[in-house]
C-alpha cells in the first residue's frame, strides 16, 4: 500500500469563547519536518502536539496552524496600570513645562504607546485541550486520508510503469541473435581489413570469450527480480517510499549495466524506453511516504 506524503486538512471548533481553526498542510521531505504555529494559551502543550503528529504523520513537511478567535467576554488582555501612570506623570509635567494643557486626549495617546497593554497569561483547562485535541487528531486524520487517496493514483502510475519495464526487458530476448551476429561480423571485417591470416579455431575461441564478457543474461534477471521485489513491497503495509528507492535504485544499476553491453541499437533503444519509464518512478517515489 502506498501512501502519498501530500495532504491536507482542516476544522473548525468552538471552546470556553473561542474559536478555533485547525489546519494541517503536508508536502514531501526526506524527513519530518514539522512545524506547529499555535496560540500562546496552549504553548505549553505544543511538544505533546509535535509527538502525536509524529507518530500519525510519520514523515513529510508538515504545518501545523492553528488560528484562535474570542467571541465572548475573555479576558485576554489588561491595562498595565503602572506604565500608564509613569507615561501621564513624565507627559504631564512635559505639557505643563510647555505651558499647553493637560487634556484628556492625553489618555488616548498613551494608550498607543508600548506596553500599556499587554496580554494576560492564560492556560487551558484540561477539558478545553482534551476538545482541542480531539479536533487535531481529526484534522490530522482527513491528511492521512488525504494521503491514501493520492497514494492510490500514484500506485497505479507506478505499477504501470514497472510493467511497462518488464514488458521492455522481455523484448530484449529477440535481439540477441542479431546482436551475437553484428559482434561477429564486426570483429571478422576488422581483421579482414589488417588482410592477416587467421587461426579460425582461435579467432571462435577469443570471439566466444568476447560475446561473453557482453553477456547480459545476469543483468536480465537481476532485473526481472528486482522488478517482482519491487512490486511485492508496495503490498507491504508498512511505509515502503524509502525501500522502493533503494529498490528503484538497483533497478537502473541493471537497466544503465545492460545498456553499456547492449552494442545493439534495439536494444539501447529499448534501454532508453526503460530508463524513461525508471525515471518517471523515482519522480513519483520522491513523494511517497
Amino acid at each position: 500500500m502506498i501512501k502519498s506524503m501530500t495532504g491536507y486538512g482542516k476544522a473548525e471548533c468552538e471552546v470556553n469563547n473561542r474559536k478555533l481553526i485547525i489546519e494541517v498542510k503536508s508536502l514531501n521531505s526526506k524527513i519530518l519536518d514539522l512545524g506547529v504555529r499555535i496560540p500562546a494559551i496552549y504553548r505549553d502543550k505544543e511538544l505533546e502536539l509535535r509527538k502525536d503528529i509524529a507518530e500519525q504523520l510519520l514523515r513529510g513537511k508538515i504545518e501545523l496552524v492553528i488560528t484562535l478567535d474570542e467571541i465572548g467576554d475573555t479576558a485576554g488582555t489588561e491595562v498595565n496600570e503602572r506604565m500608564v501612570l509613569r507615561y501621564f506623570h513624565q507627559l504631564s509635567r512635559i505639557q505643563e513645562e510647555l505651558g499647553l494643557p493637560v487634556t484628556e486626549q492625553i489618555m488616548s495617546n498613551i494608550l498607543r504607546l508600548p506596553e500599556t497593554i499587554r496580554a494576560v497569561a492564560e492556560q487551558a483547562d484540561e477539558a478545553e485541550w482534551n476538545i482541542v485535541v480531539a479536533a487535531i487528531r481529526n484534522v490530522v486524520g482527513a491528511v492521512d486520508r488525504f494521503r491514501r487517496q493520492e497514494g492510490k493514483a500514484m500506485e497505479r502510475d507506478i505499477r504501470a510503469n514497472i510493467a511497462q519495464i518488464t514488458e521492455l526487458a522481455a523484448t530484449i530476448d529477440a535481439f540477441e541473435p542479431v546482436r551475437n551476429s553484428a559482434i561477429r561480423n564486426r570483429i571478422r571485417e576488422g581483421l579482414n581489413s589488417l588482410e592477416l591470416q587467421i587461426d579460425e579455431n582461435r579467432f571462435e575461441q577469443e570471439l566466444i570469450y568476447y560475446i561473453e564478457k557482453l553477456d547480459i543474461n545476469e543483468e536480465k534477471v537481476r532485473l526481472s527480480n528486482h522488478c517482482r521485489y519491487f512490486c511485492e513491497t508496495i503490498d507491504e503495509t508498512e511505509p515502503t517510499g524509502r525501500k522502493l528507492s533503494f529498490i528503484a535504485q538497483e533497478i537502473g544499476r541493471e537497466i544503465n549495466t545492460i545498456g553499456s553491453k547492449a552494442n545493439e541499437s534495439n536494444i539501447q533503444q529499448t534501454v532508453v524506453k526503460m530508463k524513461d519509464a525508471l525515471e518517471k518512478i523515482k519522480e513519483q517515489l520522491s513523494n511517497v511516504l
